[in-house]
């Protein structure tokens, strides 16, 4: 991608280093399960409790986030060390403002009065209006307060693990984000939460997927105006994209944890559905296309 030199967002809210060294809910550890309960359902463990909930209180902390660290061996403090960057990963949140500044770009062309979201760059742990997750929920969306949540080394992780190299396959993650952006600000999103406890998980979950189609797509169509309006795009970057998009299907994902795919448990599509839409949105640019809700099939 023909990125360096061009326009970086100013929605960025650089939170890399200030996580602290608690975890919350999201980043809970499951080897610290046994003697956490042990603590809870204990005499002196309800003590402790209360006294740890009235100083989480006073600290605006997470009271469970304090009870693990002190299992843990952990202080109660957080690291003043400040936060040094290297070079790779100042050169990430570059990009990463530079692709978020042509989303708004192409999104403020598309869509009248366009919300421009803000991404949020964080390492560890990060709380959100969705609650507190960690690094290994990698990249999400928060429609709660419209912002965006990456830990930068989850683009390392595409390469290493995923086998989804590249600067395009990165932007990729960042538009498919700003694609459920896009589905906050047309009423989707609200839709969907409407439908939780109304039918049943299997059902939802089939919901779930067109969501998440819908923002592949989304992403495709910005991919498709950007490339008109700036010519960033090189040889070989929708391969890239395509790459991912199919790196990270429910099936290929379940078959590599598991080895077994269980379709009913899918919640973001299969590889072929995910580089279908993505392509789709690509090669039209059309917004009235992508009704992933309404499509005879996925």
């Amino acid at each position: 991608m023909k990125w360096q030199g061009r326009r970086k967002s100013s929605n960025i809210d650089d939170r890399r280093g200030k996580s602290g060294s608690g975890q919350g809910i999201g980043g809970f550890s499951p080897t610290l399960l046994v003697p956490l309960v042990r603590l809870l359902f204990s005499k002196v463990g309800l003590f402790i409790v209360g006294g740890f909930i009235v100083v989480s209180l006073v600290m605006g902390k997470n009271p469970l986030a304090l009870i693990t660290q002190l299992l843990s061996g952990g202080s109660l403090t957080e690291s003043s060390a400040p936060y040094k960057a290297t070079a790779k990963d100042q050169e990430l949140a570059e990009f990463s403002a530079t692709i978020l500044a042509n989303t708004e770009d192409v999104w403020n062309k598309l869509l009248p009065n366009y919300r421009e979201p803000e991404l949020v760059l964080f390492t560890g742990s990060v709380s959100s209006a969705c609650g507190s997750a960690s690094s290994a929920t990698g990249p999400f969306y928060c429609p709660g307060d419209e912002k965006l949540y990456i830990d930068l080394s989850f683009f390392d992780e595409m390469e290493r693990r995923l086998n989804a190299p590249g600067d395009f396959a990165q932007a990729y993650v960042i538009a498919h984000e700003v694609g459920h952006h896009i589905q906050k600000i047309m009423g989707t999103t609200d839709k969907m939460n409407r439908l939780r406890g109304q039918v049943s998980q299997t059902e939802y979950n089939r919901y779930s997927v067109m969501l998440e189609l819908q923002a592949d797509f989304l992403a495709g169509v910005w991919a498709h105006h950007s490339q008109q309006m700036t010519q960033m795009m090189e040889t070989g970057d929708l391969e890239e994209a395509m790459n991912a998009a199919n790196a990270i299907g429910d099936d290929r994902l379940q078959k590599q944890s598991s080895g077994r795919v269980v379709p009913d448990s899918f919640t973001h599509g299969t590889s072929a559905q995910r580089m279908r839409w993505f392509k789709k949105g690509f090669e039209t640019g059309d917004l009235s296309q992508g009704d992933t809700f309404s499509a005879s099939s996925l």
